[in-house]
């Protein structure tokens, strides 16, 4: 129906349920913040507890970017900088993912919190191009694999979604075409 994750037809369903997720941990976005790509979620649920906002892409596409470099290795970035990191749907793009997260932990100050969204199913935009996705994640195994850095008592991992709503994502239908019901509810 849609290549574009639903983009041209209104909000993508996984965008639904980051934004659920993000204003239900609004009140840790505060301080100095990280996001990735951009900084819309920030705006967005940060509000005036955010002090100072950076954005981080692996090249200055455009304005907003304030700092370039590849998650995996951010050598030039102070340790324990931020309160919070921002990272949505990125991850799967990263190979080796455990660098990436090993650089969040570093740059995190202590006390501070990283908001990481990651996709169960996803459709890719280029399977055999550089932004392929490398990996899928389930509950259990992000669980497991933030517990290996984070205290396992500190790490939440919520699910979201159902079978309906991964078919309509995968088929680029919008959130708006879906009832509140049909995306609210979770299937394990």
């Amino acid at each position: 129906i849609s290549r574009y994750f639903g983009y041209d037809r209104g909000q993508p369903i996984d965008r639904y349920y980051i934004d659920q997720f993000l204003s239900a941990h609004a009140g840790d976005i505060r301080g100095r913040v990280l996001e990735i790509d951009n900084d819309s979620y920030t705006r967005a649920f940060g509000g005036d507890r955010v002090t100072q906002s950076d954005v981080l892409h692996i090249s200055d596409w455009n304005p907003g970017v304030t700092m370039v470099g590849d998650l995996t290795h951010l050598d030039h970035v102070d340790s324990q900088l931020f309160d919070c990191v921002i990272v949505t749907q990125t991850l799967q793009f990263i190979y080796d993912y455990r660098a990436a997260l090993r650089t969040i932990h570093r740059i995190l100050r202590p006390g501070g919190v990283a908001l990481i969204t990651l996709p169960a199913i996803n459709k890719s935009l280029d399977e055999k191009g550089a932004f392929g996705d490398y990996w899928a994640f389930r509950t259990i195994s992000a669980q497991r694999l933030f517990g290996e850095l984070f205290p396992p008592d500190q790490v939440i991992v919520t699910g979201y979604g159902n079978v309906l709503a991964s078919i309509s994502l995968l088929h680029g239908i919008a959130a708006g075409e879906l009832t509140r019901e049909e995306l609210d509810y979770v299937d394990r």
